[in-house]
């Protein structure tokens, strides 16, 4: 691993050297992890796109009364991820906004009648009803959680994610990416990741590239959360993620990263963090460069849907998994599926709640990943 000054020039490598980058990263990966790149089937749920939080980038959150303001009941749930796990699906992705029952009077009374008082108490509920109506996995995404809530919400999901996105608190200012959104306070954010270490989750976290930050601010982010992994061990995945600009949202005239920011930001992750920890960058934002992702160190294509929309991103649509497969193997890789949890924690029982473990040791190999008699997509 290099350290955070040789990062901070690294980030920074001018376009005349950035083949040389990507092969450095590129050699580390294949010296780490091998050949093999990943990608996991799952069916994205919005549970509630209500949101107390205004990010100047966001399109999923909406507020009561707008169009596709709502929160998905336990049967539109249900009927979800039974038709995912029809698709041969084995993650359901559950995203949703922060704490809306603390701004809106409207998803209290929707809680009430579900017999809840808080979003992630009712997140519980529908995880554990996805394990009992379906096939799937659940990995939830709620945002900041205290220690009880992500105590309660391990015994129902194989794992759990945060994206801390930044910790430049610069972005907090009015008229910057995170003013108005008291959920992104960079602080808040790593106690979440600190938290899920200590209750031994396998945590999904990453870096958000365009908001606002500088290079070296990306580079920070990083060290923060290389700096967590370190201690607890329980960083199965990074995520490397472009800004896109959408036209509704307060920041449709910024600029978004250029390619080669990605490549940089991709590079220097994967240089910097320890080689047990996956690195990914979602392909339906980046397409058309797949090489090249490759080439900087990815090792995963991370959730690639056969049924829903990325929320998040709809105007992006999922590649094939045909595409991505021929797209993996020119580039002299292979192709494999893996489950919510990644192969390095699937054995380790201290990282899976003991009712998890037969669900999750009947699906897999020896080598932590999906067995390819299960693997839907290779009949596509």
């Amino acid at each position: 691993m290099i350290g955070q000054q040789e990062a901070y020039e690294l980030i920074e490598t001018p376009a005349a050297g950035l083949d040389d980058l990507l092969a450095a990263a590129g050699e580390a990966r294949d010296r780490g992890r091998g050949r093999c790149i990943t990608f996991s089937m799952k069916v994205f749920v919005p549970l509630t796109t209500l949101c107390r939080d205004y990010c100047g980038y966001c399109t999923f959150r909406r507020d009561p009364g707008e169009p596709g303001g709502r929160t998905m009941t336990p049967a539109e749930v249900v009927a979800l991820v039974q038709a995912g796990g029809r698709l041969g699906a084995r993650e359901a992705l559950f995203s949703l906004g922060d704490k809306p029952e603390a701004r809106f009077p409207s998803h209290r009374e929707f809680l009430r009648r579900h017999g809840h008082r808080t979003t992630l108490g009712y997140l519980r509920e529908m995880c554990a009803l996805t394990l009992r109506e379906s096939p799937l996995l659940p990995h939830a995404n709620p945002g900041v959680m205290a220690e009880r809530d992500l105590a309660a919400l391990r015994e129902v999901n194989v794992s759990m994610g945060l994206m801390l996105e930044t910790i430049s608190e610069r972005l907090l200012r009015r008229g910057q990416a995170h003013w108005n959104a008291p959920d992104k306070v960079p602080a808040r954010r790593l106690r979440t990741v600190e938290l899920a270490g200590k209750l031994g989750i396998p945590f999904t976290t990453g870096i958000l590239v365009g908001i606002g930050e500088t290079a070296r601010e990306r580079v920070d982010a990083l060290v923060a959360i290389r700096d967590l992994h370190e201690r607890y061990g329980h960083i199965q995945e990074v995520i490397i993620q472009n800004f896109r600009v959408k036209p509704r949202i307060p920041m449709r005239l910024a600029p978004e990263p250029s390619p080669e920011d990605m490549l940089r930001a991709i590079a220097v992750a994967r240089l910097l963090l320890p080689s047990e920890v996956s690195l990914q960058a979602p392909p339906n934002l980046s397409p058309g460069v797949y090489p090249r992702l490759l080439a900087a160190g990815l090792n995963d294509w991370g959730g690639v849907s056969p049924l829903t929309l990325d929320h998040i991103n709809p105007e992006a649509p999922w590649p094939l998994i045909p595409e991505l497969r021929r797209a993996t193997e020119a580039a002299g890789f292979t192709l494999r599926e893996r489950l919510a949890i990644y192969p390095g924690f699937v054995t380790r029982a201290e990282f899976l709640h003991a009712s998890l473990r037969p669900r999750v040791a009947a699906l897999v190999d020896g080598t932590g990943l999906v067995k390819e008699s299960h693997e839907h997509w290779r009949h596509w």
